[in-house]
């Protein structure tokens, strides 16, 4: 079955999409943009005295540079910030992998974000929460703890995912919604596609599990904030603004949520000639 949406053009694309877009110059501009928003939204809330809680990925990724660089020039605190990220991959004893291990997003965050802000303005390791695939329903209780999520950022796979919860046809949009924080068998697409762009395309050496942020937890955010920017993401992005909400795309389930945006660039607005 072909789906007309996937041809459609930059002016198709961006007419009346049912997951709101906008088109940037390219990946820094998509880039700078989340960090930008993520600054601002610290900013305002430590003028308030409030706390500031995200959900954060480890891919897109090119933002935390920028953001890093905001925040030690603008001499900005993160002692009011949590960052929950989204997921970690596990190993076969679904034990999350050594943070040492060049695909751990807990080391990464270290490496990239929490190590390179000075050690005057960063949260605290007890604001620092990864899903704990031993005590999955932890980041729930986190959440509500801190009074809910500002803003959930993240990307979106090759199927739809957001963080890794991979599309389950047999769901309804409803079931899948509800879908909490949870250990779960990383699917081949997903697997293939991370090879490619983080281990030369070993799929043979890519973690087959996952500890991963629910639906759930995604959805209560009160912002949602997506970035597409690779090649396959042109596809990606059609799907998600134009295709039926379903479990078998699991971003399109946004299109019914009050206030998200799907960031592209150019690139990825524009079909090849």
């Amino acid at each position: 079955m072909r789906h007309d949406y996937y041809y459609y053009n930059k002016e198709q694309l961006l007419a009346g999409p049912k997951l709101p877009l906008t088109v940037m110059e390219d990946n820094a501009a998509v880039f700078q943009a989340i960090a930008q928003e993520m600054v601002e939204e610290i900013r305002r809330k430590n003028a308030l005295g409030e706390k500031t809680v995200f959900i954060c990925p480890v891919g897109p990724v090119g933002q935390y540079p920028y953001f890093v660089e905001l925040v030690n020039a603008g001499n900005i605190s993160l002692k009011n910030v949590w960052f929950l990220n989204m997921d970690e991959y596990l190993t076969d004893e679904k034990e999350w992998i050594a943070k040492e291990h060049s695909l751990s997003f807990r080391g990464f965050m270290d490496r990239t974000v929490y190590t390179k802000i000075a050690p005057s303005l960063v949260m605290p390791e007890s604001q620092r929460v990864f899903p704990d695939p031993k005590d999955p329903e932890n980041m729930w209780r986190v959440i509500q703890e801190l009074g809910g999520v500002d803003i959930c950022f993240g990307g979106i796979g090759i199927n739809g995912h957001v963080a890794f919860n991979e599309a389950q046809d047999e769901l309804t949009p409803e079931q899948f919604r509800a879908l909490p924080t949870r250990v779960l068998e990383i699917s081949r697409e997903t697997r293939t596609a991370n090879a490619i762009g983080d281990l030369n395309g070993a799929v043979d050496d890519m973690p087959r599990w996952c500890v991963t942020i629910g639906m759930r937890e995604i959805y209560s955010a009160r912002k949602v904030r997506l970035g597409c920017f690779r090649d396959w993401h042109r596809a990606v992005a059609r799907h998600a603004a134009h295709g039926e909400i379903s479990a078998h795309f699991p971003v399109t389930l946004l299109q019914e949520h009050p206030d998200a945006l799907l960031r592209i660039t150019e690139f990825v607005a524009n079909l090849p000639e």
